[in-house]
Formats: C-alpha cells, structure tokens, sequence
C-alpha cells in the first residue's frame, strides 16, 4: 500500500497560494487599513470638537466665578454685555474681567471673528445667563456656528 495521496491523472500538483488569491488578500488588507484610517480621522475631529466645548463650559464658568467676586456690581448689572465679538477695554474691575475673558475666549476658541460672548444679569432674581460663541468648522457634522449657555444664580 501507498502512502502518496491520490490524484487525478494529467492534473498539476498543487503547491502554494496562486498569485490571485495573494493580490486579493492584500487588496481586502488595503481596505481594512483605508478603513481604520478614516475611522482615526473622524475621532481625531470629534476630539477636537469635544476638547473645544470643554473649554467653552470652563470659560462660561470662569466669568461666573468673576461676578461672585464682585457680586454686587455683577447683581446691578456692571457685567451685562451684548454678544461680543471683538476685543472689550478695561477701566473698571468689572471691565477688567470682561477683557480679560475676551482674550481667554478668543485665545482658547479660536481668534476667529464668531469668537463671542455675552452676559445679562437679570436684577430681581439674581439669575446671570452667560453665552459663549465659537466656530466649530472643524468638528465632525452638525453646524459649525455652536453656543453654550451656562446660567446661574449669584
């Protein structure tokens, strides 16, 4: 008895991948790492994204914690401004914090022109409402023009 393995007669041994079977392996390899590529570009955005409005809810309370320090001022309203955009000047401590609020925005947010702010004080209550503004183009769907609104009462 034998031990060699039976085959047809007139057929090729076979021996090895053929070179088909090897290019479309590497061609379903290629795919996989086009694939987990897009997928680290896409977290590296929303990354980003996250840091930013991170930064914007601690920006928000940033000024907060500047009103209760001068939390008469703040309750009269001596903090309240428009949505704010550009740079504000100093002068009194209330407008002091505002600038130097600006400029944090600005220098966390981004210098861009849709870098704003805005707070109003609402004198019966207490209640202060602070909005901040920023572009987030670079983040991954949804509107690139976000705002948070952080209220609370001084």
């Amino acid at each position: 008895m034998s031990s060699k393995p039976h085959r047809r007669p007139g057929a090729a041994p076979t021996r090895g991948a053929s070179l088909v079977e090897v290019l479309i392996a590497v061609l379903v390899l290629s795919i996989g790492i086009l694939g987990i590529a897009g997928l680290q570009a896409r977290a590296l955005q929303n990354n980003d994204s996250a840091f930013q409005r991170s930064q914007a809810v601690m920006l928000s309370y940033f000024i907060l914690d500047a009103m209760r320090a001068n939390v008469a001022v703040a309750r009269s309203g001596g903090y309240d401004m428009e949505k704010t955009c550009s740079a504000v000047t100093g002068g009194s401590l209330a407008a002091e914090d505002q600038k130097t609020w600006m400029n944090a925005l600005k220098d966390n947010l981004g210098q861009a022109n849709t870098t704003c702010g805005e707070i109003s004080c609402d004198p019966a209550t207490s209640v202060c409402t602070v909005r901040v503004y920023w572009d987030d183009g670079r983040g991954v769907g949804g509107s690139s023009s976000q705002m948070i609104e952080t209220r609370s009462r001084l």
